[in-house]
């Protein structure tokens, strides 16, 4: 049997959705091209910012959101992954508009968490605003007994988001350096609160960060997905 196509709903942002495509190719045990899935990749950077669209007075991004899904359903995707976690707060909308499952990566990353260290109860959150506010993390960390902890208000923007979209950011196509040493910075600071792992909860913040960097384990919900999303196309146990 073949295995399933997936599809990349992506272009939020375009360098996050290259590296979930890098991961999955990393993620499928290949010895030859043959061995890889099929993968399909639209990168829509058009659709509206998500963090701006949460917090108020942005561009309403459900219907380019819903027709790109749609593209990927008519080109033959068979499931569809979403290299952006801050949309999924419109995951139920988006999932009711076509006839294809989603996989969700907050979901998938609690169900790791859970599995790879069940010791865990408190882990440091690096996210945008956006995912902050609508609590998407803490409403799957927190009943499996993990607490979550985020910056100060002050030091999220002034880190966090800065790393993300300040000038010279990692949406900008900076991956090193000063936006680097802000996401170390903000880790630092989770880390003194008391976390016992940070995870990379915008999928902009594992283009600077990595395992190993920290003297705790960073949790990158991207590599996450793009196992599960190999296991779903090979059929391979649970997904």
């Amino acid at each position: 049997m073949s295995p399933k196509v997936i599809g990349i709903l992506g272009g939020m942002g375009p360098e996050a959705t290259a590296d979930l495509f890098y991961k999955i190719i990393k993620a499928t045990p290949a010895k030859e091209d043959q061995d890889h899935p099929k993968v399909l990749i639209y990168s829509n950077p058009q659709i509206p910012d998500r963090t701006t669209a949460i917090l108020g007075g942005g561009k309403d991004l459900l219907p380019p959101l819903i027709e790109s899904a749609k593209l990927l359903q008519r080109a033959g995707a068979n499931f569809l992954v979403i290299p952006c976690i801050t949309v999924h707060h419109f995951y139920r909308e988006l999932r009711a508009a076509v006839n294809l499952p989603i996989l969700h990566i907050i979901w998938e990353t609690a169900a790791y968490v859970r599995e790879k260290y069940p010791n865990l109860k408190r882990i440091g959150l690096l996210a945008t605003t956006g995912t902050l506010r609508t609590r998407l993390f803490e409403r799957e960390f927190e009943p499996i007994g993990i607490d979550l902890l985020i910056p100060l208000p002050e030091l999220q923007e002034a880190l966090v988001m800065e790393a993300i979209y300040g000038k010279g950011g990692i949406k900008g196509g900076v991956t090193g350096g000063r936006p680097r040493e802000l996401i170390l910075e903000a880790s630092r600071h989770l880390m003194g609160q008391g976390a016992e792992a940070v995870v990379a909860g915008c999928t902009e913040v594992p283009l600077v960060i990595k395992d190993g960097d920290l003297p705790v384990p960073v949790i990158d919900p991207t590599w996450i997905l793009a196992q599960v999303a190999v296991k779903k196309a090979f059929n391979l146990g649970d997904y």
